[in-house]
């Protein structure tokens, strides 16, 4: 886990093509959203169904907990759309044209563990590795039509590609949806633990996602919130 402070979460450099001839055994696979709690994101290494989950997930071929977390901030926004079938209520997507920056977790992984966690999010056997040429020389590529078939390069923290996946549509192209409870519990856990973010400023932030509200206000949402710190300590 990172030890810096909130203060000094790490912003990826700007500049997001990666030289083609860096070493690609490892990339930082970075969450904004459930999977920015670490708790929820070693499922798709380890396998198994996180809490208030409908599905099992098979785990990465390689099991090995990432070597290093670190807080991180992207630029653009990120928004609740879409309809999980595993959650039920919207989910995060992310917007790199988007305004304002958006918190967000980075994981040291193999480049085939990064494999088989794009696999597992769209309900696929993680059994083969990507070809990252394309990517890290251009910074983005498409691997379908999917909600997490768009990949991107959003920077690099020490040399090794910052990478994530998104939509290929943008929150205008979509109708917003407002996630469910236990989805936007894990958020908080991520941006609690990686940000040291305080609950105020979760529900502060997480109402300011586009597809948040009117579903979800200050006092309900901190009352979720709440019940989850609650069930956590009993």
């Amino acid at each position: 886990m990172s030890t810096k402070p909130p203060a000094a979460a790490s912003h990826v450099t700007e500049e997001p093509i990666i030289d083609e001839d860096i070493a690609t055994t490892h990339v930082w696979y970075t969450s904004y959203g459930s999977n920015m709690s670490e708790a929820r994101f070693r499922h798709y290494l380890q396998g198994g169904r996180p809490d208030g989950a409908t599905r099992d997930y098979p785990g990465a071929r390689d099991r090995t907990v990432p070597s290093k977390v670190e807080p991180v901030m992207l630029a653009g926004s990120v928004f609740f759309a879409w309809e999980s079938p595993t959650w039920g209520g919207g989910i995060a997507f992310y917007d790199p044209a988007g305004p304002g920056t958006s918190y967000g977790r980075a994981y040291l992984v193999t480049a085939g563990q990064f494999a088989d966690v794009a696999a597992q999010e769209m309900h696929r056997i993680p059994d083969a590795d990507l070809d990252l040429t394309g990517l890290l020389a251009d910074g983005h590529t498409l691997l379908g039509p999917g909600r997490y078939e768009r990949l991107l390069v959003v920077g690099e923290i020490d040399g090794l590609p910052v990478v994530t996946f998104t939509a290929s549509w943008t929150q205008d192209e979509i109708e917003l949806n407002p996630p469910v409870a236990r989805y936007l519990q894990l958020m908080a856990a991520g941006l609690r633990d990686g940000h040291h973010l305080d609950d105020d400023e979760i529900v502060a932030y997480l109402l300011a996602r586009p597809g948040a509200r009117p579903r979800w206000t200050t006092e309900s949402l901190a009352a979720a919130l709440e019940a989850e710190i609650d069930k956590a300590g009993s």
